[in-house]
């Protein structure tokens, strides 16, 4: 219960800050050097408030399900990957990232000022580190270079007329945070469960400096890219934050010890307290009122993609534009047929349990939700069953409602990582991807990837790259699917030529599953038959920009108040 009320009081104090948008201004947290900074406790209780920061509700951000993305679509398409987007005149990620990063530069400013022991304060210190780098790496990531500063600012200071500082710079600052959050940080198991650790630190290192160096290779020679680098320096970093926390041992794989449900069941527990894969995660509670909205039987206003459900390898190995064993896509159960377990388990097939309740009391799904309206209706007709939970205690008056964990780190990504970092570092052999890719597989029963074995796929996202690249991102693709990593993903690898002009399709429509729906009425279809949900909403494909598109434009307001920033390019 503890972690509950902590999130409580967190998430008062985040709603009452919402109004602090500038640099300039004093944080709500400051308080008087006289009554404040005097003991640990002092430190613990500032640095609480920054937990929230996490994003763990998918009810209320469909793109934390990769609804952002080319994975997953709602009823409305995306406006980035539409290229609709307008420059906002205020707000966003730009602000509220401002805000925190004030409030914590006060912190790193004052926390000296507590007189105790190092062992007692200096895990507090991390966390503050480490969420700065977090909000730092949100404005690179989201707007580009950004002004890098590290101490609290007034309003007559002067450097809040400076310009952005080089990209870079600003990166190399982040991973420097992040090393001291890794050095002050207890590692698991020395400190609280329900607090950011070493090991989260290496991940979140290994994340950020993987986006940068693959950012910087692939944007290399666009508006985008950064003078004079390839990305080799921070893939390494990421390479070599990646394969610490993997040779740290505090962390391994979850498996249920069937494969038939591994995958699916560590997205459906209550609590994660003793799952060896799990880093970090948020708990809820019925009793408190906390329950969070996670996918259920119904299709909740989207859907997954074809092309997300093409990547699926079949059981051995092969892509299904070359396997034997391929059974079609004429219905949901050929679909998942001698198909990656995976697939099966994230996604509604006919006959699954979505409700079990005893043996003569157990409900099966039957057909997507293609009939239905509103949050009831499955975009796509791929219904997504990962994060659901048809075996355990939930709220059966409501579907929707769930005290399903949220899982805001997890073990998976750092294999992922390093198998990715070797790879674009030319480095990767068959002892990386048995140490990561196979490990994954091995929980389901899937084919092992062998380096020396890769067949040729026709259908490969990147056709211009090696065929080793080509597989671990489609590794990734599987085994994070849904997880709100897939646009950065997109945007860092550069990969626009998956969308631009053309649509995200879905099921296979089978005219006798719904007798009710009538073509070109109340759903689209494409040439082939295949569910095409923007049909009319986008005749001509998604609109990215390749030239603008890759970052957010600076709110207006910005350009106003301080006339030494620029414009992101394209946004002019």
């Amino acid at each position: 219960m503890k972690i509950i009320n902590i999130y409580i009081i967190l998430l008062a104090i985040v709603l009452s800050s919402c109004s602090d948008k500038f640099l300039d201004r004093e944080p709500l947290d400051a308080v008087s050097a006289d009554v404040y900074w005097k003991t640990p406790a002092d430190l613990e209780m500032y640095v609480n408030q920054y937990y929230t920061v996490f994003p763990n509700e998918t009810r209320t951000d469909m793109n934390l399900l990769d609804g952002n993305s080319d994975n997953l679509i709602l009823v409305g398409f995306n406006s980035t990957l539409g290229g609709t987007r307008i420059v906002p005149a205020s707000g966003g990620v730009w602000s509220s990232a401002w805000t925190s990063i004030r409030s914590l530069n006060y912190f790193i400013q004052n926390y000296k000022k507590v007189s105790a022991p190092a062992a007692s304060v200096n895990q507090f210190i991390g966390e503050a580190y480490f969420f700065r780098a977090y909000h730092y790496f949100s404005l690179v990531r989201d707007y580009g270079n950004v002004p890098w500063i590290n101490k609290p600012l007034d309003q007559s200071s002067g450097e809040l007329q400076m310009a952005r500082t080089a990209r870079s710079t600003v990166m190399d600052s982040i991973v420097s945070d992040l090393d001291k959050a890794i050095l002050l940080m207890k590692s698991k198991g020395q400190g609280s469960a329900s607090r950011l650790n070493s090991q989260v630190a290496l991940l979140l290192k290994s994340r950020v400096t993987l986006f940068e160096g693959t950012w910087q290779k692939y944007h290399a020679g666009s508006p985008f890219g950064v003078t004079g680098s390839d990305g080799k320096k921070y893939l390494t970093l990421a390479r070599d934050a990646a394969k610490q926390l993997i040779d740290g041992g505090a962390y391994n794989v979850y498996t249920s010890g069937n494969p038939k449900t591994s995958y699916a069941y560590l997205f459906g527990q209550n609590d994660y307290s003793s799952n060896p894969e799990v880093m970090l995660w948020k708990k809820w509670d019925a009793s408190l009122g906390l329950v969070r909205w996670a996918p259920s039987i119904w299709g909740m206003g989207m859907g997954v993609t074809k092309a997300t459900v093409d990547s699926y390898l079949c059981t051995d190995g092969l892509p299904i534009s070359r396997s034997p064993l391929y059974a079609g896509d004429a219905n949901l159960v050929n679909v998942v047929k001698n198909r990656d377990p995976r697939l099966a388990q994230s996604i509604w097939v006919p006959g699954d349990p979505v409700n079990i309740l005893g043996a003569s009391d157990t409900t099966f799904f039957k057909r997507a939700d293609l009939h239905q309206t509103g949050s009831y209706l499955c975009v796509t007709g791929y219904q997504l069953k990962k994060h659901s939970n048809a075996w355990g205690e939930h709220l059966k008056e409501n579907y929707y409602q769930s005290q399903i964990g949220s899982i805001l780190f997890r073990y998976a990504e750092a294999l992922l990582n390093y198998a990715e970092a070797r790879a674009e570092l030319g480095e990767i052999n068959q002892s990386d991807i048995d140490l990561t890719i196979n490990k994954l597989r091995d929980r389901v029963g899937m084919a092992r990837l062998q380096l020396s074995n890769i067949t040729n796929d026709p259908q490969w996202d990147y056709p211009s790259l090696s065929p080793i690249i080509n597989e671990v991102r489609r590794e990734r693709r599987v085994e994070l699917a849904f997880e709100g990593l897939r646009l950065h993903d997109f945007l860092r690898w550069r990969a626009h030529p998956l969308i631009v002009n053309k649509r995200s399709l879905g099921a296979k429509f089978v005219q006798a599953d719904f007798p009710e729906m009538k073509p070109g009425i109340n759903i689209y279809l494409d040439a082939n038959g295949y569910i095409d949900p923007y049909l009319k909403a986008l005749p001509a494909g998604y609109g990215f920009k390749p030239e603008r598109d890759y970052l957010n434009p600076l709110p207006a307001l910005e350009l106003t108040l301080n006339k030494n920033y620029t414009q992101n390019p394209g946004w002019q």
